[in-house]
């Protein structure tokens, strides 16, 4: 587990860019789609409730765990990448 620090740079700051781009695309399904996209999305329905209401009740906890096993896995290419895959 012997790193150079500009390899650690690097890793961290890839690290970073994939929490970013998760945490966005979480807020643009939590807030956007339950909040501000709302009243568009609710002319959609899904099993009876409309697709603005599901969102904000249930979609964007759905979404969430998917992100978790999306990380989950760009983590594990990461480590393997960066040699920490033991």
């Amino acid at each position: 587990m012997n790193m150079t620090k500009g390899k650690a740079n690097a890793y961290w700051k890839i690290n970073l860019r994939y929490l970013l781009v998760l945490l966005f695309i979480w807020f643009l399904v939590s807030y956007g789609a339950g909040i501000l996209f709302k009243d568009t999305l609710n002319q959609i329905k899904i099993g009876g409730f409309k697709l603005g209401f599901w969102f904000a009740q249930q979609g964007s906890m759905y979404v969430f765990v998917i992100l978790i096993f999306v990380y989950v896995r760009l983590m594990n290419k990461l480590d393997k990448k960066y040699g920490y895959d033991e």
